[in-house]
């Protein structure tokens, strides 16, 4: 099916232009619309009826996409933006990104089934957000940093975080320590893993290949690392989770290896999770601020939509939790 990417291409005009020209905004010239639709009507492209309608009411719908709809962390960001639309008088509609440029979601984007979205999916291209997004139908991203009209980004300084959670454990003594990383793809991820590296480098360490693992940010994965680190023979002191999910299945694999923590290891997580203070030791963790970042995501979005003029990008900081799952080398327990 085309897109319209595959309509700009074949009128020679900018993605942007033939978005407008498509959509009717008189500031594109008749000769630079009639090119765009008749490249529209030779690619077959077709707008659905229902987005068509959109362009003259309010639906009073916004929609948040995240990658997956489960898990602690998305629940309570979930509340954080319900409460913002609700006391807007809008509707919230969430759905997962689960295929990608397949996806539900992302036909959703490109038909405009809500007046606004807010997108918390590394596996939604750039080009597709820069597409769908408009004066008409802002979009706040919370996962990458994206310019472009009528986007917005709402970022937690994960580089920072990195940094801190991994300076914890070397000012607890630690230096063998290694990092269970999320996806590959994932913006969060990159970042902190750029902070646990110049944390290391400021204390003239490297990191060990052996010792940087995948877990993909769940905790299954976590758990299956955590097994894998295990087998090599050889365990660093401490290790650094990339989220508390993958923090708590690493906790019960090292368990299950006989391994008493923080007796034998320290670890610890991102992002303080309600669980993370019920573990067993309380997980020592890095808190992002879930609930104000979805908030914050839901407000700007509501400005744009009412034609306010918002900053490019915000970035929210982090706090250090300490409990009982990191170990000083002088064999107290931070608390």
């Amino acid at each position: 099916m085309a897109t319209i990417k595959d309509v700009a291409k074949l009128a020679g005009v900018a993605l942007s232009t033939a978005s407008y020209a498509l959509n009717g905004d008189p500031k594109v010239s008749k000769e630079t619309k009639e090119k765009v639709l008749e490249a529209a009507r030779q690619l077959n492209y077709r707008k659905n009826g229902f987005a068509m309608d959109l362009k003259r009411s309010r639906t009073n719908t916004i929609m948040l996409i995240l990658t997956d709809l489960s898990g602690p962390y998305y629940s309570e960001l979930i509340r954080s933006i319900q409460d913002v639309a609700i006391a807007n008088g809008y509707d919230l509609i969430a759905c997962s990104s689960i295929g990608a440029q397949d996806s539900t979601a992302v036909r959703f984007l490109r038909e405009k089934r809500a007046d606004g979205a807010i997108v918390l999916a590394q596996n939604i291209p750039n080009e597709i957000l820069l597409e769908s997004a408009s004066e008409r139908f802002p979009i706040v991203v919370m996962d990458r940093e994206l310019t472009g009209d009528g986007l917005a980004n709402v970022l937690v300084d994960g580089e920072q975080g990195g940094y801190i959670a991994t300076r914890h454990l070397l000012d607890s003594g630690h230096r063998t320590i290694a990092y269970v990383s999320g996806p590959q793809n994932s913006y969060d991820n990159g970042q902190r893993y750029k902070g646990y590296l110049r944390a290391l480098n400021e204390r003239d360490l490297s990191e060990k290949t052996k010792w940087r693992l995948t877990g993909g940010f769940v905790r299954d994965g976590g758990y299956r690392a955590t097994k894998t680190m295990m087998m090599q023979g050889e365990l660093p002191s401490a290790i650094f989770y990339g989220n508390d999910e993958m923090a708590i299945g690493g906790l019960a694999a090292l368990k299950e290896g006989g391994y008493s923590i923080p007796g034998d290891i320290s670890i610890i997580g991102f992002d303080d999770i309600e669980q993370a203070g019920y573990m067993n030791p309380p997980l020592t963790t890095i808190r992002q601020p879930k609930h104000e970042a979805g908030s914050l995501a839901a407000h700007l979005l509501f400005q744009m939509l009412n034609g306010e003029e918002v900053n490019a990008t915000y970035k929210l900081g982090i706090e250090l939790v300490q409990r009982g799952s990191v170990r000083n080398v002088d064999n107290r327990i931070d608390s």
